[in-house]
């Protein structure tokens, strides 16, 4: 197959967008990413094409074909290539992982022999062919090395920890668990968003969270201001342990919800919904706390268990009112991670039962990375500065 040398945007293409608008993308997508592919050689030989330096490190060696299945349909790339080998662009492989990491998790509930037939014929129409176990651990072992990087990469400053969980079937000597997947978010000084790690554990919930903060740690999470998060089931005792000086904010979306099971009547429903949020929407913690005395005393009588849950409960999503009134948004809830744990559903939903912790781990992992990624070059979460938090 020949390849043309020039991959600037030619007259052929401009013209196709013009007439074809979106239907000529996956041209231009091409031709952008063959650009890009052709810059990391010429980066990683320190040399451009016919240039002669000393500091030249190999040869360029012409390019080779690759059909690539992507969300614009197959497309046929020209990977550079070096004489010397040891080179892959990198372009390639960015934004890619989790299509990746999701036929791997398909191709193992196959080769396992625990898929149906429907995940048979998924694994199938995405990979292109069958998978042998070979192929798959051969696979598997380069995606993973990549994410496990990712994951255990060093932490700085953080000022405001997000943590969340959620839950994915897992398989497990021959049972079917529910394999909890642990997620941290956080804010920079800067009012920069980043994933700061994720894990997957069939483990007791205590244990778990505790592994996980204690990592946080250990790869060098400081500063801590404010940890929000809603009331898991063993991050209280973990918390307290690992990271017990810092101020906990309950999230106020969650509290919110869990006051509708003290609800008794449907009818009362807006009522006290509309309390609490005169609560959370107070101007400072001094009215936040009067509301919430109105409120326990208003309830007493015609619904004295949600009364005694708001005395027990909703003070705990007050914290935030210690903190910057133009933070309080984006600080008062897990939000950002709900939104998060949203895509990561639409990946795992196609495999349904993961074979194991190991592929499950992988999957999310990838999906994580992809967003992180994209937060690197999107606008700040905070519009100022946190320094002075």
């Amino acid at each position: 197959m020949t390849h043309q040398e020039d991959y600037n945007l030619s007259s052929d293409v401009i013209e196709g967008l013009t007439q074809n608008g979106i239907n000529a993308i996956p041209d231009l997508f091409r031709v952008l990413l063959n650009n890009a592919m052709q810059a990391e050689r010429s980066k990683y030989l320190q040399a451009n094409k016919y240039e002669r330096t000393e500091e030249r490190t190999g040869h360029a060696n012409g390019y080779k074909p690759k059909t690539v299945k992507t969300r614009l349909g197959e497309i046929t790339f020209a990977i550079p290539q070096v004489r010397e080998g040891g080179f892959y662009p990198s372009a390639l492989e960015k934004g890619m992982r989790s299509e990746r990491a999701l036929m791997i998790a398909l191709a193992e509930m196959y080769v396992q022999g625990v898929s149906t037939r429907k995940v048979k014929a998924i694994t199938e129409e995405i990979c292109g062919i069958e998978i042998t176990p070979m192929q798959v651990s051969r696979a598997a072992a380069q995606l993973d090395t990549a994410l496990q990087e990712w994951r255990e990469r060093p932490l700085g400053e953080i000022q405001y920890l997000f943590l969340d969980a959620r839950y994915e079937k897992v398989r497990e000597a021959g049972q079917v668990r529910d394999g909890a997947v642990l997620v941290a978010s956080g804010i920079t000084p800067e009012g920069e968003r980043q994933i700061l790690g994720v894990s997957v554990s069939l483990s007791e919930h205590e244990t778990h969270w505790k592994a996980f903060l204690q990592g946080l740690k250990d790869r060098g999470l400081r500063g801590l201001k404010l940890i929000t998060s809603d009331d898991h089931s063993g991050l209280g005792a973990a918390r307290r342990s690992v990271l017990g000086s810092v101020p906990w904010q309950r999230c106020q979306f969650h509290l919110q919800q869990n006051a509708g099971a003290y609800v008794p009547k449907q009818s009362m429903r807006m009522e006290v919904a509309a309390d609490i949020r005169a609560m959370f929407n107070a101007p400072d913690r001094r009215a936040a706390e009067l509301f919430l005395q109105n409120a326990i005393q208003k309830y007493t009588l015609s619904a004295p268990r949600l009364s005694a849950w708001m005395e027990d409960n909703l003070s705990e999503g007050f914290t935030v009112f210690d903190f910057p009134l133009e933070h309080h948004r984006s600080i008062r809830t897990t939000n950002s991670l709900e939104r998060i744990n949203k895509e990561i559903r639409k990946r795992t939903r196609v495999v349904g039962v993961f074979p194991n912790e190991a592929s499950c781990l992988r999957l999310i992992s990838a999906k994580l990375m992809e967003i992180s990624e994209e937060w690197q070059i999107g606008k700040h979460y905070c519009g100022n500065k946190l320094l002075n938090c």
